[in-house]
């Protein structure tokens, strides 16, 4: 006859092995670009601010999927327009940021491509359903304000390309 320790633990095994099958979720990989975009004078940044799950505003930089047929720096163009009102130009590439979320019962892994850009032109607008506030902000506010440490490298990065190359 049987224990009942065995019985139970095959028992067990099984209900894990079906509930960890219905936990497994699907893996995704989604493509965005956006930058940093400066004033004029180089001495502001335009961020947008999204709320957050529990309704605190999250100071970030402008970004979104690139739509078929366009480039990394024409979506970031767009997206900024798009979330801030203001037009830009891109100067140059500022590097990647890559990471991972769950949403919607999906594993994403996101990979942004974060442009330099110059206003040149526009006003601030929050018209975007997905933003809840625009604003331009000092460069020397940045650390402090932006959300996500990967962002305030970037902007670190910026403020660096900009003294040696626009200057």
């Amino acid at each position: 006859m049987p224990s009942s320790a065995g019985h139970s633990g095959a028992a067990s095994s099984g209900r894990r092995s079906r509930r960890h099958r219905r936990r497994r979720m699907i893996t995704v990989n989604e493509t965005s670009a956006g930058g940093l975009v400066v004033d004029q004078d180089r001495t502001h940044v335009v961020l947008i601010g999204r709320l957050d799950r529990s309704g605190s505003l999250l100071w970030s930089l402008p970004k979104g999927h690139i739509e078929e047929g366009e480039s990394r720096e024409q979506t970031a163009v767009r997206e900024v327009k798009e979330e801030t009102g203001i037009s830009a130009r891109v100067l140059e590439s500022l590097g990647t940021i890559d990471y991972w979320f769950v949403a919607d019962r999906k594993r994403v892994h996101k990979t942004v491509h974060h442009f330099l850009l110059e206003a040149t032109g526009g006003e601030l607008s929050n018209a975007d359903s997905e933003v809840t506030d625009v604003a331009w902000v000092p460069f020397g506010e940045l650390a402090g304000v932006l959300a996500y440490a990967d962002e305030r490298k970037l902007a670190a990065k910026a403020q660096e390309v900009l003294a040696v190359r626009y200057r």
